[in-house]
Formats: C-alpha cells, structure tokens, sequence
C-alpha cells in the first residue's frame, strides 16, 4: 500500500472530505487485476506529492456505503477532492501521466 492510508466508511468524512489538503481516493478491491495494476502508480503519486496531495484507498467489498454515495459504478475508479468536494474522477487504469493531468491543476 506504501504512502496511501486505507480510509474506510467511518474514517472517510475525517480523512478526505476535512483534509486541508487535496485527496485522491483510490476505490479498490484486491480481486481487480487493473486495482492492481495501477496501485503501484497511485503510491509514486502518493510519495511524489506528500505534503501538496493525500492519497488514500477505499476498499469496495469493505466500504460500500461510501462507494454508493459516490457512484463509484466500476473499479478502479479515482476521485480527487479538494474542500469536501469530488472535483476529478478517473475511471479505469490510465497510465501515471494521464493521472497526474487530472490531479496537478487542482494542487
């Protein structure tokens, strides 16, 4: 998991939606091949930007409350917050770059 702090249902008003800081949620579940494939990316985001951007991972099967109040609909699925809101959603493995054009206008 590296840098990335698991968030669950309970943690994730705490954790994400009053951090100071932009927060990209990783929804996940560890029997998806692409979760997999794209974790390793989200932990170099998540070393690369410490301190300009939190990231954190939501297991679905664990956490579906919080996946269904924000239609997380397939998996992997990425959502950056910034001041309590969703304000960027990635779907589906992207390669690092395509990541980082979503997330780094909102840093």
């Amino acid at each position: 998991m590296g840098n990335a702090v698991v968030v669950s249902s309970q943690t994730f008003e705490s954790e994400v939606l009053k951090s100071p800081v932009p927060v990209l949620v990783d929804f996940w579940a560890p029997w998806c091949g692409p979760c997999r494939a794209v974790g390793p990316v989200v932990d170099q985001i998540a070393s690369e930007y410490a301190g300009k951007l939190k990231v954190v991972k939501v297991n679905t099967d664990e956490n579906e409350e919080v996946s269904i109040q924000y239609q997380v609909m397939s998996i992997p699925t990425l959502i950056l917050f910034k001041d309590g809101k969703a304000v960027e959603r990635i779907v589906g493995a992207h390669p690092k770059q395509s990541m980082l054009a979503k997330v780094t206008p909102h840093l």
